[in-house]
This record gives C-alpha cells, structure tokens and sequence, in this order.
C-alpha cells in the first residue's frame, strides 16, 4: 500500500468529451472470465472498440445477499438480474455509433446476451476510484508493482498519492492468459480523477483491463498496514 496525507484539491471543470453508455441486458448466464469472449462479440458489431478513449466493462453482478459470494473458479456462471447493466466508455463522436448494439444478441461463451435501451451518463469525478483488472506484466512483488502504476501516473501527470493492490486475477483468450490486479486509488483531485476515468490505464481495455470506475470513500484504509508492516 502507498499512502500520503491529504492537500487541498482544486475543482474542474467537467466536461462531455468522453462518456459512460450503460445498455440493459437480458442474460440467463455468464461465465465469470467472460472478458475476452464478450469483446470478441462486441468487436463483430463496434470493430473500433479498440481505439484510444474506448473500452469495455466486464459484467459485474450483487456479490452479496442471502449468502452468495462471487464464485473464485472462472469457469463458474454469474446469474445477471434485470437490474445487472452493460456498459463502455466511449469517445462521444462515437455514441451514435453504438447505437448499432441496440437489439444485439451476443453470444458469450455459449450463452446469450441481449442488449438494448442505451443511456448516456456523464463523467464525473470521484475522489476514490478503482480498476478490477491492472495488468502485472508478471510482477509478482506487491511494491514493484505499486511502483511501476506510481511511475506510469506520473507519465500522465497524474500525481497519486494513495493507491492499494487488491486481488489478483487471471483472464484466459486464445493467445494465452492474462494476469491482473485490482486497483484502488483514493484522494484523488478532480482533474486527475476525470483524466483517469477518461483514459484509463495500460492496454487491453477493450476487455475492461485498466478502467477505473467510481468506489465508496475509504479513510479507514488509512489504518491498515502495508504490506512491508506486516
């Protein structure tokens, strides 16, 4: 864990010229590696997808309720409710261009998922946010990790000043597997937080490698020892 304390954060302006697409869907199953079989249907209707500013959100469901947790074994199915969404992120020149998605049946690993009724929502910024899938490039230690994600924001003039590993995580494609960790990055400005969102970290996003999406607050984090304390 890398953690700084706080200065004052200037706001910014927010603007519209990237965005969130959120689809409905209506879907019995998925499997719970389904990032690589659900870009390869997405990329058949929205081949450029891969372009620089878009990308693509894995399917998340409740991990919590009556007892159910989120299965650890990739192959395990994930049972999407009516209020589970879909969503990309997309340059906004390209938001009538996914249009096309509307009405769309994917086919995801033998299952089937139907998209349709796109809304568009706005960016804004969060002053904690979070990425599922970081890509390690086998970095097993924690802290040469934490390191190379510090030295890449800095790249971007993004100058972080809390940020955690999470869980590790694995996805398989046809050209072999991926290793990833989640992310969390806390007391961000305005500015660095909307330029995250917007652009993202690493390759791969297309299949929802180095998004960052908005997390709750977490200053009892603070309190937790890193891992060179342990």
């Amino acid at each position: 864990m890398f953690w700084q304390e706080d200065d004052d954060k200037p706001a910014v302006a927010i603007t519209d010229d990237i965005v969130e697409l959120i689809f409905k869907i209506k879907c019995q199953a998925i499997p719970v590696d389904h990032a690589y079989a659900l870009s390869q249907s997405v990329l058949k209707v929205l081949p450029w997808l891969e372009e620089d500013g878009a990308g693509l959100h894995t399917i998340h469901v409740v991990t919590s309720g009556n007892g159910w947790m989120r299965p650890e074994n990739p192959d395990e199915l994930l049972y999407p409710s009516k209020r589970t969404r879909f969503s990309l992120r997309v340059p906004k020149e390209r938001i009538s261009d996914a249009e096309k998605l509307d009405g769309v049946e994917l086919g995801i690993a033998g299952n089937s998922l139907i998209v349709s009724e796109m809304k568009i929502k706005q960016i804004e910024p969060h002053e904690t946010l979070f990425s599922r899938y970081l890509i390690t490039d086998e970095i097993e230690d924690e802290e040469k990790f934490l390191e190379g994600i510090f030295e890449q924001l800095k790249s971007m003039d993004i100058h972080v000043r809390k940020m955690m590993c999470g869980k590790e995580n694995r996805i398989k494609t046809n050209d072999g597997t991926i290793k990833t960790r989640s992310m969390m990055l806390a007391d961000l400005d305005d500015e660095a937080s909307l330029k995250l969102q917007k652009t993202g970290l690493g390759s791969l996003q297309h299949m929802g490698c180095g998004l960052f999406i908005p997390h709750r607050g977490i200053k009892a984090v603070s309190s937790i020892p890193s891992s060179s304390e342990k």
